[in-house]
């Protein structure tokens, strides 16, 4: 082969990987609401429907994918579509239930949070952002949260009737994520008002310098149980910042974003910076989910500014090292017509950028981003995910033989049974290979009871 059939087949295998990383990514979502300047959602009215005894809206909420190729993103569209024509015509309704199934999407609403596990989407609203026919807010807090349920793939509502959740079972999140290593769906809940564990409550030095408060109120990594909506407390309440998103990468490492409000003034690169010159702002958080605790880092923040509003951010399996961030463009500061930096009025958002949202990429190893693109208005997701990725491969969990999400001495008599019966009903035969030989022997048995007293394998 001559010199110059090398560099071509170079420039080739070159430019092949090149049209590779340029054929970017296709994002899906769950549209979150927000209002225009006139303080409208942006629904359409399109009649009475007598048979059905309800409004038909169509409405901006649904399902959502957003294209970007490498180098352009190209705005959200709603998927599957909602066209009028295929149940209206005329001013009459062709295809009732076209047009519930239209008029449903009005409560795919997800501002406390949503996740997607095993084919159904499931929402959260908090009801204490809508307000009563008197214009009064909703305080009832018996009927809190508002849960509703649907197939990802046609957007077909599950949920028969309305089903609400009290607040005591602080289902408000900055996120919710399905852990690819052992299959549980984790969040950032927001704790309030709970009563503190008794590991707490009987420690003499843990109110030595507090009050006597007995509740805590913060957020906590939690996880989910998404038939019972009840939460499990990894730890309290223990953390104050204002999070925004929650996301867990395919390693199976969570992180989660503060809103990292601040008043400087953007340089000319669009980034914001501390006096010492690092980029500031909106900060990424690592968490273990183990212990549940905040992992020290060395990261700074990622130069954008953000609203303390529900945001959202996911992975790629193919790159656990980059986060992408579908957050707002600023924290409404901005120079008003005296020339003042200062914050913005709401009714003004389309003039003055208020809630103007952007595509970034976080690298999670540094804590810096980059914007991708700005998203014209006010496109913004409250759950987001890359097409064919609404689920990840989950792991086999290493010695939970029952399979039932959790390794304890369950799984230890699950492992004796199946040694003496061979019956593998109920067992999961590639988690029972606890000593990691290829075979499921008596000496798993062993290699499980050890790991359950000492804590590792």
């Amino acid at each position: 082969m001559t010199r110059i059939n090398r560099i071509i087949i170079l420039a080739l295998m070159a430019s092949a990987c090149l049209n590779l990383l340029a054929q970017g990514i296709t994002f899906r979502g769950v549209y979150q609401t927000s209002r225009n300047d006139d303080n409208s959602v942006g629904s359409e009215y399109v009649g009475w429907n007598y048979t059905l005894q309800k409004a038909i809206f169509i409405v901006p909420q649904g399902l959502y994918k957003m294209e970007w190729d490498g180098t352009n993103v190209f705005m959200p569209v709603k998927d599957p579509a909602v066209n009028k024509a295929d149940f209206y015509s005329n001013g009459q309704f062709t295809d009732n239930d076209k047009a519930l199934w239209a008029a449903n999407f009005n409560m795919m609403q997800a501002n406390s949070g949503a996740v997607i596990k095993d084919g159904i989407l499931t929402t959260i609203m908090s009801r204490t952002d809508m307000q009563n026919p008197d214009g009064t807010w909703v305080t009832n807090d018996t009927n809190r949260f508002a849960v509703r349920k649907w197939d990802i793939k046609t957007g077909n509502l599950l949920t028969a009737g309305d089903v609400y959740y009290p607040a005591w079972q602080c289902l408000e999140s900055a996120g919710m994520a399905v852990n690819p290593k052992d299959g549980k769906v984790y969040g950032l809940f927001h704790i309030t008002n709970k009563y503190l564990p008794d590991s707490i409550l009987n420690d003499p030095d843990f109110f030595a310098d507090e009050n006597t408060d007995s509740t805590d109120s913060g957020y906590a990594i939690c996880t989910i149980d998404l038939d019972k909506m009840e939460i499990h407390q990894i730890t309290p309440g223990l953390y104050y910042e204002n999070y925004v998103t929650f996301a867990i990468n395919s390693e199976g490492r969570a992180f989660a974003m503060t809103s990292g409000g601040t008043a400087a003034v953007p340089a000319e690169d669009g980034r914001v910076y501390d006096i010492d010159g690092n980029p500031t702002g909106a900060h990424v958080c690592e968490f273990d989910l183990q212990s549940g605790l905040l992992l020290d880092d060395n990261r700074v923040g990622t130069g954008y500014m953000s609203q303390v509003k529900r945001q959202s951010a996911c992975f790629s399996k193919d790159d656990p090292t980059k986060m992408y961030w579908m957050g707002y463009f600023n924290c409404g500061m901005g120079f008003d017509d005296y020339g003042n930096w200062t914050p913005l009025s709401d009714r003004n958002w389309k003039a003055n950028g208020k809630y103007d949202t952007s595509l970034y990429e976080v690298d999670i190893t540094t804590g810096e981003a980059r914007r991708l693109a700005n998203l014209e208005e006010r496109y913004l997701f409250a759950l987001m995910w890359v097409d064919g990725e609404e689920e990840p491969i989950i792991e086999g969990l290493r010695g939970d033989v029952n399979n039932d999400g959790d390794v304890n001495i369950a799984d230890v008599t699950t492992l004796i049974d199946y040694l003496l019966s061979g019956n593998t009903a109920g067992v999961n035969v590639g988690n029972a290979d606890c000593d990691l030989s290829n075979d499921v022997t008596i000496a798993d048995v062993t290699a499980l009871i050890d790991y359950l007293l000492s804590g590792a394998w």
